[in-house]
């Protein structure tokens, strides 16, 4: 058997050899009314089937390389979300600038002073 360069290019390969195996199989039945040619086909058929189940649980084990870009999909998604939260950033900021001259609020002021007492500021 040649070395395949990759797990999944192994799989496909090996499901040709068995498909081709199997048509053979089938082909055979049908050209014989010999119940023993037919019992030895399906045996055929039925091991092509297990065959070709383990090398798919084969392919399955390795890991699928991770994309290296997102989506386009979750790009629009983004930038959807940058759009509608836009004017609440803006407003935020507009609202933290209004606020910059105002003393601070008596529960700040309670903490200031607590955290005084304790000698941390």
């Amino acid at each position: 058997m040649s070395a395949s360069p990759t797990p999944s290019a192994w799989c496909a390969d090996l499901q040709v050899k068995l498909m081709a195996a199997l048509d053979a199989a089938w082909a055979l039945a049908e050209a014989s009314d010999d119940p023993a040619v037919i019992a030895k086909a399906r045996d055929k058929a039925r091991l092509c089937g297990q065959l070709a189940a383990e090398a798919r649980k084969v392919a399955a084990l390795v890991p699928q390389p991770k994309p290296r870009q997102l989506p386009a999909m979750i790009h629009e998604a983004f930038d959807r979300l940058d759009a509608a939260t836009a004017p609440l950033v803006a407003e935020a900021a507009r609202q933290e600038a209004r606020d910059a001259g105002k003393p601070p609020a008596a529960q700040a002021l309670a903490m200031q002073a607590a955290l005084k007492k304790l000698k941390r500021r």
